[in-house]
């Protein structure tokens, strides 16, 4: 058991220092290229740390396990929307720019809803087989490269009050930065959970508690840790960004991938899963048009985190 705790907390210091040094490497990179911290978030720090539900999302698809490749997905952008934008927000509130409002947060909300509609098991609107097949995938994967493409090409430099802030690095290093924090989030992320699965068993844990949990929320470690610290240092859009972008690669970059590999069914998703995945893109579409102060406030961000505490208490209530 004291090996277990000395590795969890090594693994815990692994993903610390790799957010750091990612946060850094990102705002750096930002101010070199006269990008904004939030579309850096968007695209490179936000495929870096959904690195973790790509490997999973891909390996269930090629075994054939439907259910964890999409469950994996929805239970991720729950617990990042939720619990990392919320806490994200409660430490600094976050600033919501008008590309926010009339793109990116609205694609969110679409591409979700999108993802519910195939998920139903009534066919509505030519929607609704109950699963992704491979031409569903094709579409994912082109809108995603459409976002990503468009969202460098109308990056407006918003955010340049906090990239002005940001330690200027040369481009070689910032990406050094990049790459050795991702390296560290990973790797200490996989140390982590591994070792809390062992001490959860230890302790007489069920495999579906283990599974909803410890399992869970390691493979979104990644973007809890760097969109937290980003945070710490007052670098809010790139703590947006990156959970924006976390949750649009996910379902048009890892389900449209998954499902190329192997058709998705998602019989094992539930209406009350269907309904917390939508209800968190809902929260952050309201609050970006009704906050007068342009911000993802304190108040916004502790519902956010009600929402995951409700969600979370149902899951553990119906084990």
């Amino acid at each position: 058991m004291i090996t277990y705790v000395l590795l969890l907390i090594a693994g815990l210091a692994l993903v610390l220092i790799g957010a750091d040094a990612l946060v850094d490497g990102a705002s750096g990179l930002a101010r070199k290229w006269g990008v904004s911290e939030f579309v850096i978030g968007l695209t490179i720090v936000a495929l870096g740390t959904s690195a973790p539900e790509m490997v999973v999302s891909f390996i269930s698809a090629t075994n054939g396990n439907s259910d964890m490749a999409v469950g994996n997905i929805i239970g991720s952008n729950i617990f990042n929307t939720a619990l990392i934008l919320g806490l994200s927000a409660l430490i600094c509130p976050i600033t919501i720019t008008r590309n926010h409002i009339r793109r990116d947060i609205p694609l969110n909300i679409i591409i979700t809803s999108v993802l519910i509609l195939m998920g139903v098991r009534q066919t509505l609107f030519g929607f609704g087989r109950n699963g992704l097949s491979r031409p569903n995938g094709l579409l994912f994967l082109a809108v995603f490269v459409w976002y990503m493409i468009i969202s460098f090409k109308s990056d407006g430099q918003q955010e340049s009050s906090e990239t002005a802030c940001s330690r200027s690095f040369s481009t070689f290093k910032s990406l050094l930065y990049i790459t050795g924090g991702l390296a560290a989030l990973i790797f200490g992320g996989r140390l982590f959970v591994s070792n809390a699965e062992s001490i959860a068993r230890l302790l007489g844990w069920s495999d579906k508690f283990i599974a909803i949990t410890v399992l869970a929320a390691g493979t979104s470690l990644p973007e809890l840790a760097t969109s937290v610290v980003a945070a710490v240092k007052g670098k809010g859009q790139l703590a947006l960004g990156n959970i924006i972008g976390s949750n649009t690669s996910n379902i048009l970059l890892i389900l449209g991938g998954a499902s190329l590999i192997h058709p998705l069914d998602m019989n094992g998703i539930s209406m009350v899963d269907y309904a917390a995945v939508f209800l968190c893109s809902l929260s952050l579409l309201i609050s970006a048009y009704t906050n007068r102060k342009g911000k993802l406030d304190r108040l916004e961000g502790g519902i956010l985190l009600f929402i995951e505490l409700a969600y979370m208490s149902y899951l553990i209530a119906t084990l």
